[in-house]
């Protein structure tokens, strides 16, 4: 009669720890975890989401806080468990850097919008724009705009938008650490901003030329850190549908890296 093989034992997921108790043992997986994703104009967050989704075919991704389609830079993908983490990374501080346009107001603040009044812009000095952005650091109140995605009973501003309707919307405490003039190029001014979430930057932009006595508009704007994550440190989207699945894991923080930070 034949030997039966003897039976492997079942491997246990709970182990014990130095001091005798049991705890489980997490199982690791290359796509638990984040990636830094450059995203370029004409794009929106969820656009990015689904390329990498449906190319890498994953079945959880998600993002960590959204960026204009006009906007380009820095977008974190959350992959896997890394979707956990999407109220602490959208909850840190953003840095930008970009190009405000003077006079010219438009409907969504920003350059994605149609024009709506144009204003000499002549007497606008270098100095009058640092005093102005100057101003604006520190604790403030900012109105959202009504071309954005927050909910008015249910409904984002933007559909209410587009039916040419306008509400009243909260204010919002919101914090700028920094505010400073990189270049002064007439009608455009190029900065860098530090500030809080929930910071729309095209009202900062509308703020400064309402203030400028010429209006102006948000014509350009890159994202290029989130906490202490930064541009520097992304891939570009259409270099990212170019790779493998081995070198996507490569390109991704596990959850427990970023966690530990």
């Amino acid at each position: 009669m034949a030997t039966q093989p003897a039976k492997q034992p079942i491997r246990n997921p709970i182990k014990k720890n130095g001091k005798g108790r049991r705890q489980a043992v997490h199982r690791t997986d290359p796509f638990d975890g984040i990636l830094l994703v450059d995203k370029p104009a004409g794009f929106t967050s969820h656009d990015v989401v689904a390329k990498v989704r449906s190319h890498f075919r994953l079945r959880k991704v998600g993002h960590g806080g959204t960026l204009d389609p006009m906007a380009t830079g820095l977008l974190i993908l959350l992959l896997g468990r890394g979707t956990k983490l999407s109220e602490r990374i959208m909850g840190t501080d953003k840095e930008y850097e970009g190009a405000i346009r003077l006079g010219a107001t438009t409907d969504t603040e920003d350059a994605d919008g149609t024009v709506l009044e144009e204003r000499d812009y002549s007497h606008v000095t270098r100095e009058a724009v640092e005093a102005e952005m100057t101003k604006r650091r520190g604790d403030q109140m900012q109105t959202p705009p009504m071309v954005s995605a927050i909910k008015k009973n249910g409904v984002p501003l933007y559909k209410l938008a587009r039916k040419g309707k306008e509400v009243e919307r909260d204010a919002r405490l919101i914090h700028v650490y920094h505010f400073a003039l990189l270049d002064f190029n007439p009608p455009h001014v190029r900065f860098a901003l530090k500030c809080t979430k929930g910071t729309y930057v095209r009202t900062l932009a509308a703020e400064l030329g309402a203030a400028l006595g010429c209006g102006a508009h948000l014509a350009e704007l890159q994202r290029t850190g989130i906490g202490n994550l930064h541009l520097a440190h992304a891939t570009p989207l259409d270099e990212l549908l170019t790779c493998s699945l081995e070198e996507l894991g490569e390109k991704v923080v596990p959850i427990y890296a970023f966690a530990a930070e």
